[in-house]
């Protein structure tokens, strides 16, 4: 795909390597998939990833937030659709009317969703969300059975799932997610008891899909893997994963630069000799961070930039690269010739995750999509 002549700067994204990343997702659990696809698909598309993880075999789509399951009904997707985090109770009737599957942590919710569904006979699908170690949303480990009796005898109601969330499983120590587990299966263990079995148990993001085989129960849930992004630098894709994401500019502008001469705001740069320079049409309001550090390629050959990232320019340094043109192909994030720019490589440059890498980028960048 060449958008030079089109566009300053693009997303473009490769939707077979995401549904080759569910298929072997797939077959390594053994489990059904549930593709996380919330905000916007970490910046790579929410429709069109949607598409392509359940051409790969995934039967659930996971949401944060309840504008993006309807986002995702809107557009025609009849598959399952579960939101994970809060979902505000002025918009249970349109959960429970687009039959999206909602989570639950508390009395108060299960009886709103109750008292909706029987006045308008309808029924709420309710996932319980256990907290076992994450100290975010969920019911104690200590209390969920008893809220999940209370849930599993409410009318109106579908105890349909039951799930928690691993805290540490991207990490090289790996005793607190056994923690996590073991007071998860108690739990599940002490429902089994009492004839309790919701019909969906999950645990698993991408790193205890990978690493915790028991943790895998019937679905996983899984975000930065289909992706083709490593959960961390100690929990690393398997072979066979592809990254989707490119993230490319044009250069339109080279020029040289005599010495003494400073560049961007604050003269934070200055030539020590004449030196080639050029500019490339994406900055801080595209996803750039403002740090020192930052590469592109250009030509196939690291270019550093220099100075301070603006709103919406960069500058760089192009000695290394004599032969570069206004029009050529600036990547970001990519290959190009025979180097690479993994989001993991700014991750690491601007001390954070692969995850807010890619979805920091901006939606005023155009994604373009290949099957």
């Amino acid at each position: 795909m060449h958008f030079l002549n089109e566009h300053s700067s693009w997303v473009e994204i490769d939707l077979s390597a995401i549904e080759e990343n569910v298929r072997i997702i797939k077959t390594l659990t053994g489990a059904n998939v549930m593709a996380v696809v919330k905000a916007n698909a970490y910046g790579h598309g929410a429709v069109q990833v949607a598409n392509a993880a359940i051409k790969g075999g995934a039967a659930w789509l996971g949401v944060a937030r309840i504008e993006e399951a309807l986002e995702l009904r809107n557009a025609g997707f009849k598959q399952n659709i579960f939101v994970l985090g809060y979902i505000p109770p002025a918009h249970y009737k349109s959960a429970v009317d687009n039959q999206i599957s909602l989570a639950v942590w508390d009395a108060d919710q299960i009886d709103l969703l109750s008292n909706l569904c029987c006045s308008s006979n309808t029924t709420a699908r309710l996932h319980l969300n256990v907290d076992t170690g994450m100290s975010r949303l969920g019911i104690s480990n200590k209390m969920a059975v008893e809220l999940a009796s209370y849930l599993s005898e409410k009318s109106g109601v579908e105890f349909e799932g039951i799930f928690t969330h691993f805290a540490r499983a991207d990490e090289r120590d790996q005793v607190p997610t056994e923690l996590q587990e073991d007071r998860f299966l108690a739990v599940i263990d002490d429902l089994h008891k009492k004839n309790i079995r919701p019909q969906w148990v999950h645990a698993s993001n991408s790193a205890a899909s990978i690493n915790r085989p028991l943790a895998r129960f019937n679905m996983v849930r899984v975000g930065i893997s289909i992706y083709g992004l490593h959960p961390s630098p100690d929990c690393m894709l398997p072979d066979g994963f592809q990254p989707a994401l490119s993230w490319k500019a044009t250069l339109c502008q080279v020029k040289e630069i005599p010495p003494g001469t400073g560049v961007g705001y604050g003269h934070e740069y200055i030539t020590s000799k004449n030196e080639k320079i050029g500019t490339v049409p994406v900055g801080y309001a595209d996803g750039i961070r403002r740090m020192k550090g930052n590469r592109v390629l250009v030509r196939g050959r690291a270019a550093p930039v220099i100075g301070r990232v603006c709103m919406d320019q960069i500058m760089i340094q192009l000695d290394e690269v004599p032969s570069a043109n206004v029009g050529d192909e600036v990547v970001i994030i990519g290959c190009q010739g025979g180097e690479r720019i993994s989001a993991e490589n700014i991750a690491q440059r601007w001390g954070t995750i692969n995850y807010e890498v890619v979805c920091g980028i901006n939606t005023r960048v155009p994604r373009f999509y290949q099957d």
